[in-house]
């Protein structure tokens, strides 16, 4: 008891606000060691306030409140799929035999799936989500998200080698649901809901949201209303709207 009083280290009484507004889950999906560890980066300015995913919104403002910062701008993110390129709607090239994780086979270099930016449904994002918000469905062979169980933790989106599943907040609904840059006609000889660059949307958008950058189509979600005459119109229906409980864009 005496050392424990004579080597104690004081500490910000601020860091122990933080620490009790945080979940306390001690998932380390902040990146930190721990809900402790969290708030003591941010205490010392090292870390934003919005950097507990698990806590979301709700704990931000708090901790907004306790540091003294601006909590504009403080948006939930959940994970999203970008690409529909499942068994049934993309070519299938062959049965994969090896390990069931889409590192392992992205390694081999070669496709199993006609599309080579596509999702490869192996599951390692399922694997990896520590929340259970993730699962694959069988009957297609993509990942589905709960987005009432999703965090925005990221750990799917850094572990996916293609780049399919991506970080988007409750107002970024309208999104091109495919990840190919390929050109048009390779795109349709392969896959039936891919983007084949027709750009057709860019001339339907009323507001200008939608550019097709380097090839690919791109929409700016500040500008995008959300008047779905780009869904409508899109021939191969590769651009959808994400709902707040839609866990799939196929």
């Amino acid at each position: 008891a005496w050392f424990a009083q004579k080597f104690a280290v004081e500490t910000n009484p601020l860091q122990g606000k933080i620490e009790a507004a945080l979940p306390g889950a001690n998932c380390g999906v902040c990146g930190y060691p721990g809900c402790s560890g969290l708030a003591a980066q941010i205490v010392k300015g090292e870390a934003p306030v919005s950097s507990c995913p698990v806590g979301g919104p709700a704990v931000w403002g708090i901790i907004a409140q306790l540091t003294g910062k601006n909590e504009e701008k403080l948006i939930a993110r959940r994970a999203a799929l970008i690409c529909q390129g499942d068994k049934n709607t993309v070519q299938q090239l062959g049965d994969y035999r090896g390990i069931r994780d889409c590192r392992a086979a992205s390694v081999l270099g070669v496709s199993f799936r006609g599309c080579v930016y596509g999702c490869l449904g192996l599951g390692t994002c399922e694997k990896v989500c520590p929340f259970d918000a993730l699962y694959m469905n069988e009957e297609t062979d993509l990942p589905e998200i709960d987005w009432e169980k999703c965090t925005g933790c990221g750990k799917c989106v850094k572990v996916c080698p293609r780049g399919v599943l991506v970080l988007t907040s409750d107002m970024e609904q309208v999104q091109v649901a495919c990840h190919s840059p390929a050109a048009g006609k390779d795109v349709r000889l392969i896959c039936k809901k891919g983007c084949i660059k027709c750009q057709l949307c860019v001339k339907t958008c009323p507001v200008g949201a939608i550019s097709s950058v380097d090839g690919m189509i791109k929409i700016d979600q500040e500008k995008c209303t959300r008047c779905d005459l780009c869904i409508e119109k899109c021939p191969t229906s590769s651009i959808v709207y994400l709902g707040k409980k839609a866990v799939s864009v196929a």
